[in-house]
């Protein structure tokens, strides 16, 4: 008896045959190892499960650091420009401070020097007057004393004219007295007595 397949059929027939014998490879698996792989996926979901929770963990616990994190560094940062910002306002107003103190004591030197000046100048202008009156009662003193001195010479001298001989009555006088001495001289007669 001939048999004749058809392309269809036949097709479909190995089909089945392939699908059987994959079922069939199926079973034998899942007899020899599907506890063993059930298990296996059991654990692998379980530890899937775990490594998704424990992910999600650890992916929680590092925003919640980093958000402590930028926390803190903002509340640092914000602290920084505090500081900042004071240390510039007062230096700020340190060297405004400095500046006025600086105007103060150039205006208080100033001042100083001004009446420094103006000591120096009212000295010197005492010390002028005080040396012109000196100066002028020098002046003064030098000619009382010079015309003291012209007076007392001038009333010695003027005792010496009267107390003193003139030189012709005092040579008259010598002579005189020479002659008296040799006797050479002689007295003029008296009034009425004769000449001899």
């Amino acid at each position: 008896m001939t048999t004749t397949l058809d392309p269809q059929n036949a097709g479909t027939a190995g089909n089945s045959t392939e699908t059987d014998g994959v079922a069939s490879l199926e079973k034998v698996r899942d007899l020899l190892f599907g506890v063993q792989m059930r298990d296996t996926d059991r654990k692998f979901a379980k530890l899937e499960v775990q490594l998704t929770k424990e992910t999600s963990d650890l992916r929680e616990e590092v925003r919640k650091r980093l958000s402590a994190i930028e926390a803190l560094l903002g509340r640092e940062v914000e602290t920084l420009n505090d500081r900042l910002k004071t240390e510039h306002e007062e230096r700020t107003g340190g060297a405004t401070d400095l500046s006025r103190q600086i105007d103060e004591t150039a205006r208080a030197f100033e001042k100083k020097t001004g009446q420094i000046d103006d000591q120096l100048a009212r000295g010197m202008r005492e010390l002028r007057q005080q040396i012109h009156e000196q100066h002028q009662q020098l002046s003064d003193d030098l000619k009382r004393q010079a015309d003291e001195i012209l007076e007392r010479l001038a009333r010695e001298s003027q005792e010496l004219r009267t107390d003193k001989t003139d030189r012709a009555s005092l040579a008259a006088l010598l002579t005189e007295m020479a002659m008296r001495l040799t006797d050479d001289f002689r007295l003029p007669p008296a009034t009425g007595e004769p000449r001899e």
